[in-house]
């Protein structure tokens, strides 16, 4: 009797719990991997349709350099995001063929994963850049493909409507907002497809370091447009990975 069928028989003979059984089962089959201070889930991207992602900050880089090849050797790729500044060096020196951005906070080796759907990034500004390269990242470790748009805010809207063509040719469109959050609104009442909106911290002391976009975009009054945290780049490109992948 192998492993899997004897925690089978276990459980239902009652000599298992459920959740004791399930945790067995993902550890038989090498779902999690187990290091020091971090259990890997390596069964994600068939659960979800992405993989696990490394969340750098608070991670010494010890333990970077303990999680990122433990899901290197398994899946090709990994993306690590809000790594800090000083960490870059020594991953690249670590993993020659990774690419450090500092302006998204992230760090990433690319593996053969082809993209699928197309999803734009549109920035209220120049300032939201490390939000939207986040969120580019990380569609494409979503095996996503992603565009940005840059700098189309609303304090010069002409910039936006002449690129009504890209906006309507999107499968989803991410937007991405400091300062008062209107952007979404606007390209919510100008698109079909699935808007997912960020607010971001930039702007001046009322701005409450993105809490004022952040009201502003749950206000939003185009209808159905998806609202994520603040500076939350990330969890916009899973949330629009989700979309596509269901979508196709």
């Amino acid at each position: 009797m192998n492993a899997k069928d004897k925690i089978l028989e276990d459980a239902a003979a009652g000599r298992l719990g459920f959740a004791e059984a399930v945790a067995k089962l993902a550890a038989s089959a090498g779902a999690v991997g187990e290091l020091a201070e971090a259990r890997i889930d390596h069964a994600r991207r068939e659960r979800c349709g992405f993989p696990e992602f490394v969340y750098g900050a608070g991670k010494s880089l010890d333990q970077l350099l303990a999680i990122v090849p433990e899901i290197l050797g398994r899946t090709g790729s990994v993306l690590a995001t809000r790594i800090p500044a000083e960490y870059g060096a020594a991953l690249l020196e670590a993993f020659p063929a990774g690419e450090h951005d500092p302006l998204a906070r992230t760090f990433r080796v690319r593996g053969p994963h082809k993209t699928a759907g197309r999803v734009l990034i549109v920035t209220a500004g120049s300032s939201d850049a490390g939000v939207a390269r986040e969120a580019l990242h990380t569609l494409e470790a979503c095996g996503v493909g992603g565009e940005l748009l840059n700098d189309v805010g609303v304090a010069g809207i002409e910039r936006l409507f002449a690129s009504l063509d890209k906006l309507r040719a999107a499968d989803v469109c991410i937007v991405v907002a400091g300062m008062e959050g209107a952007l979404p609104s606007v390209v919510g009442g100008l698109v079909r497809c699935p808007v997912v909106a960020v607010p971001t911290s930039v702007g001046y002391g009322a701005a409450f370091g993105g809490v004022a976009a952040l009201l502003g975009m749950l206000n939003c009054c185009a209808s159905g447009v998806t609202v994520v945290n603040i500076d939350n780049g990330f969890g916009a490109a899973c949330a629009a990975a989700r979309m596509i992948k269901h979508i196709r």
